[in-house]
């Protein structure tokens, strides 16, 4: 009596639904957690077919599952535990683990079957998939985040290691500057300061040659100073990206006309400057001023590397749309080593040393002939002089830049 009411009590108080049949699969007992779970009052179960507990299709063929396991005694739900739906007195369809088991009592077949609401867990495992789902997200797009902040961080690296170059290089480049500057200047200067001085002693004899002498002499050294500014000028300007091209459809030839005209005056004794044009047309789209400074750098080249009794030549072609310009001398030429460092600025070759200047001259022509678009091409021999050479197309590109 004991044993048979805790048992009760325990199938009453357990937290799973507990819900036996016959062999019909009418219902005998249904505990308060199954009524629970399903909504029902015992009333409304006790004696109904437990097939009222379940969604279609398994309503219509539980009978048929009870029949064959008694027939055949294979079970397929008995002794094993699953998960399986079932249908609330509302009409809610929900998920719920089933255990059964068989118990032969009095020579009677009872089915008792174990419920577990899988509801709060369904509930649980969505919001976890939710949750992980949305996590996922979350850390695909800081990935994301990260691997952009990373690629600005690498652009940021680049970008400080070409300004620590470009300072670096600007250094380099003032320390050039000051270390020639102060030879360039010194030089000319002591002259200019030593001719002054000759020439009052001139006056007081009345020496009229060596005066004029002295006054050449001083002209020559103010014109190398001029000079000398006016590279340190153009370097400014074009490092500042203060120079800006003024392209224009402009009458080339006349221009190297009077260019040749302009530096015939400054060159040597017995030195020519022989200019000619080919080409039917003389028009080209240029920068008239950027144009006019780069052939008088290079003439002036010409003439300063170049000995008496010579000839320069300047020759302009035009044809189609390509246009070039070239300046050849017979002087004393490029050695080969130095020809790969022509372009760079302050750079001197070996040969140079003992003729005034700043190294910048064609450093300065070739940033003026890229920034209308052209390129520049140079031979070199050591005492055969040198050849070298601007050329433009109507219809290149800016930034397809040659040397």
């Amino acid at each position: 009596m004991r044993s048979k009411k805790l048992l009760e009590a325990i199938v009453s108080t357990a937290i799973d639904g507990i819900i036996t049949i016959d062999r019909n699969g009418i219902i005998d007992t249904v505990n308060p957690s199954a009524l629970d779970i399903f909504g029902y009052k015992k009333n409304e179960l006790i004696g109904q077919n437990i097939s009222i507990l379940m969604p279609e299709p398994y309503r219509s063929k539980h009978d048929d599952f009870i029949q064959a396991y008694l027939r055949t005694g294979q079970a397929k739900i008995i002794g094993k535990g699953r998960e399986v739906e079932g249908l609330k007195k509302d009409g809610t369809i929900f998920s719920f683990r089933l255990a059964v088991s068989k118990v032969e009592l009095d020579d009677q077949i009872i089915f008792a079957g174990f419920v577990h609401d899988l509801t709060k867990e369904k509930i649980a495992k969505k919001q976890i998939r939710h949750y992980t789902e949305e996590l996922e997200r979350k850390v695909k797009e800081r990935t994301k985040d990260l691997v952009n902040i990373v690629g600005e961080l690498e652009d940021t690296k680049r970008e400080v290691s070409l300004s620590l170059e470009k300072e670096k290089e600007l250094n380099k480049m003032k320390s050039h500057f000051v270390s020639m500057a102060s030879h360039e200047f010194r030089t000319p200067l002591s002259s200019v300061q030593l001719s002054a001085t000759l020439i009052e002693k001139y006056l007081k004899k009345s020496d009229h040659e060596g005066v004029l002498k002295h006054v050449d002499r001083i002209k020559n050294s103010v014109n190398l100073l001029s000079s000398i500014l006016s590279d340190f000028l153009s370097l400014e300007q074009l490092e500042a990206g203060a120079v800006q091209t003024n392209l224009q459809d402009i009458n080339l030839v006349k221009l190297a006309e009077e260019v040749t005209e302009e530096m015939q005056m400054i060159c040597k004794k017995n030195q020519h400057i022989v200019y000619e044009h080919t080409g039917a047309k003389g028009n080209f789209f240029l920068d008239a001023n950027l144009i006019k400074n780069s052939v008088i750098n290079l003439i002036s080249n010409s003439i300063k590397f170049s000995g008496e009794n010579s000839f320069i030549e300047f020759n302009t072609k035009i044809k189609d749309d390509a246009c070039s310009i070239t300046v050849k001398d017979n002087g004393i030429g490029i050695p080969e080593t130095d020809q790969k460092n022509l372009f760079e600025p302050f750079f001197r070759a070996n040969n140079t040393e003992s003729i005034p200047g700043t190294g910048l001259g064609l450093n300065i022509v070739r940033r003026y002939v890229r920034l209308m678009g052209g390129k520049v091409q140079f031979e070199s021999e050591v005492n055969n002089g040198t050849n070298i050479t601007l050329i433009f197309n109507k219809n290149q590109d800016k930034n397809s830049y040659g040397r």
